[in-house]
């Protein structure tokens, strides 16, 4: 093969790469276009750490799962709402309306909150039963971090998006390298070329903080099922 030729099909092989690495930019962008205005900011009140307060302010990231006529139902992790009250929900990172716990189970981590606001956008949650075949996929995830930082800057109110890979498949959780930051507990993980929603953003190493973990999306599934059947398909 000349010169001539080996130029052409490196330009080729170049061309088609970029294409491949755009196509992949692509994908993460319209999944998070897609997700977005499905995921909610949930603030609350919680006991104090110190007993000298009267009570610590508290915030988690929710996924819209159902929603019609009569308002809307919010995924998330019940760590994040345990013993909460004064519970709010900030849709669309403008209106904040009032939202309470409908139903949560301690032992999967998962809750589900319901405010009267109709008709929202629903996100399509995926399944984890196939991810030991997709260990080390770019995955994402969409929530708020430290909302309470970002006001205090003057930054305003916005969901943010955090890129990782799946590390590995462990008992009832995804090992991700997302640091997952207070705030973000509670919103949607998903695999950055199709966009499919696999897990929901639980906790992380306090000591080692790139190491992340999900609550598989299939166990909260079992959860949603189990209080409306329709919720989550």
């Amino acid at each position: 093969m000349n010169a001539r030729v080996l130029a052409a099909a490196a330009v080729v092989f170049v061309g088609f790469s970029g294409c491949a690495t755009r196509n992949s930019d692509d994908a993460v962008v319209a999944t998070v276009r897609a997700i977005a205005p499905s995921v909610v900011l949930l603030t609350m009140r919680v006991p104090a750490e110190h007993k000298s307060d009267p009570y610590d302010d508290a915030y988690a990231s929710g996924t819209v799962v159902a929603s019609g006529a009569w308002g809307s139902d919010i995924l998330t992790v019940q760590h994040a709402i345990d013993g909460a009250w004064n519970l709010h929900a900030t849709i669309g990172n403008q209106r904040r309306v009032v939202a309470r716990v409908i139903a949560q189970d301690a032992s999967s981590d998962v809750a589900l909150v319901r405010t009267a606001v109709p008709n929202l956008l629903v996100a399509r949650l995926g399944s984890s039963a196939h991810l030991q075949d997709r260990i080390g996929s770019v995955v994402g995830l969409v929530g708020y971090p430290i909302p309470d930082e970002f006001n205090d800057e003057g930054l305003g109110l916005a969901t943010s998006l955090d890129i990782g890979r799946l590390s590995s498949i462990r008992k009832h959780a995804l090992e991700v390298t997302l640091a997952i930051v207070p705030g973000e507990s509670g919103g949607p993980v998903f695999i950055g070329d199709t966009g499919e929603i696999v897990g929901i953003a639980e906790s992380r190493f306090d000591d080692e903080r790139s190491i992340g973990f999900a609550l598989p999306i299939d166990d909260a599934k079992i959860f949603l099922h189990k209080t409306d059947a329709n919720h989550g398909l």
